[in-house]
C-alpha cells in the first residue's frame, strides 16, 4: 500500500492537500523537454528508454506530486502488430488502417509483453530514479479512441460512425480486441509496479448516449474491473455523461471544465474527482489568473477526495511560467 499523497487522495483518504498533476505535464511547451527531445521521430523517441525516462522525469523540477510515463496510446495496438506513424497535422496515423476482418485478424488480442519492453523497462528506470519520493502512473487509451486511430478516423466522429455502420463486424471485433489487450497491459504494468493508471477516452464525449453505452461505458467498466490493484482514474474529455462515468468502476473520475467540481462532489460523495482547471487559462492567461483559476478548483474541491489537474492537457504553447503558478498555487505556496 503506497503511503503517496497523490495515492492516498485517490484512494479517499483524508489528506493534508489536495495532490496536483498535469496531463501532457511532460510535454513540448516545456523547453528542458524539446533539448531532450532534439528533434528525434516521435516514436523513436519513445523506445529510446533513457530519453524517455529523461522527459517523462522533467515535471519533477516544477514540484508536482506525481510522474505519469511518457508514451502515446498507440503503443498498444502497436504491440498488437499495427505500426503508426506521427504525421503532422493528422496525429498517429496506421501504416495499414483498419478494414477487413483479415486486417482484424492481425491484430494479436494477447501481445507478449516483450512487444512493449521499453515501456516496461522505462516505467523500472523511471521508478528506480524516483527512489519511491513520487508515484508513478502509467495508462492506456481506450478501446473506442484507439480503434478510431485504428481505422484512420481519430477525432472525426461522423467518419468513424459511418465506418462502424459500414463494417459493424469489424468495428465490434477491434473495440473487443483492444478491451482484451489493454486489460492485459495494464495488469503488466500493475505488476510491474505502476502506483495508479488512468484510462483514457479522448473521443468518447462525442458520442451519443447509446454509442457511449455500447462503444464507451462497457469497455470501461470491463477493463477497470478486469485491471485492479492499484487507485484507477478514468478520464473522458469533456465527458458529458458524468453519471456512466461515475459508475464505471473507477475511484477516481476526472472532470472537465462543463463539470461543476462542488456539485458532483455533492452527488457522488464516495467517488474522488480530478480536475477540472481550464487548460485555457494556462495557455492564454497570466501567472496570476492560473493562480485564482488554481484556488478556485481547490476551494471547490473541498481539500479532499480531489486531485488537482486540467480539464485535459498541457497545450504546447503554454508558458512555463504558467505551469510553475499552477503547481505553486494547488501547494497553497
Amino acid at each position: 500500500m503506497s503511503d503517496h499523497l497523490l495515492v492516498r487522495a485517490a484512494r479517499g483518504e483524508a489528506v493534508e492537500r489536495p495532490p496536483v498533476w498535469a496531463m501532457r505535464q511532460a510535454g513540448r511547451w516545456d523547453p528542458e523537454f524539446r533539448r531532450i527531445r532534439a528533434g528525434q521521430d516521435f516514436y523513436a523517441f519513445n523506445e529510446d528508454v533513457e530519453r524517455a525516462a529523461q522527459a517523462t522525469l522533467c515535471p519533477r523540477r516544477f514540484g508536482v506530486d506525481a510522474i505519469i510515463l511518457f508514451y502515446d496510446i498507440t503503443t498498444l495496438p502497436f504491440a498488437m502488430g499495427l505500426p503508426f506513424a506521427l504525421k503532422t497535422g493528422a496525429g498517429p496515423t496506421p501504416d495499414r488502417p483498419i478494414r477487413t476482418l483479415d486486417d482484424l485478424k492481425r491484430l494479436n488480442p494477447d501481445p507478449h509483453p516483450d512487444s512493449y519492453g521499453y515501456i516496461r523497462a522505462l516505467l523500472k528506470r523511471v521508478k528506480a530514479e524516483l527512489g519511491g519520493v513520487l508515484p508513478v502512473i502509467a495508462f492506456a487509451g481506450a478501446p473506442f479512441t484507439v480503434a478510431t486511430y485504428c481505422i484512420g478516423t481519430g477525432k472525426d466522429v461522423a467518419a468513424t460512425r459511418r465506418f462502424a455502420a459500414e463494417q459493424p463486424a469489424v468495428w465490434e471485433g477491434l473495440l473487443e480486441r483492444l478491451s482484451v489487450a489493454t486489460v492485459g497491459f495494464l495488469r503488466t504494468l500493475i505488476a510491474d509496479g505502476a502506483d495508479v493508471y488512468q484510462l483514457f477516452d479522448s473521443w468518447a464525449g462525442m458520442l451519443t448516449p447509446t454509442e457511449y453505452n455500447s462503444w464507451a461505458q462497457a469497455h470501461h467498466t470491463r477493463i477497470l474491473a478486469g485491471a485492479t490493484g492499484v487507485p484507477r482514474i478514468l478520464f473522458v474529455k469533456e465527458g458529458p455523461y458524468l453519471d456512466k462515468m461515475a459508475t464505471a468502476g473507477a475511484e477516481v473520475v476526472s472532470l472537465g471544465s462543463r463539470h461543476d467540481l462542488a456539485a458532483a462532489r455533492r452527488e457522488y460523495p464516495d467517488l474522488v474527482f480530478q480536475g477540472n482547471v481550464a487548460e485555457e487559462v494556462l495557455r492564454t492567461g497570466s501567472p496570476a489568473d492560473v493562480e485564482a483559476a488554481v484556488r478556485a478548483c481547490v476551494a471547490a474541491g473541498g481539500g479532499t477526495r480531489h486531485i488537482v489537474n486540467l480539464n485535459h492537457g498541457v497545450d504546447k504553447s503554454t508558458p512555463v511560467a504558467n505551469f510553475e503558478a499552477y503547481v505553486r498555487a494547488a501547494k497553497g505556496a
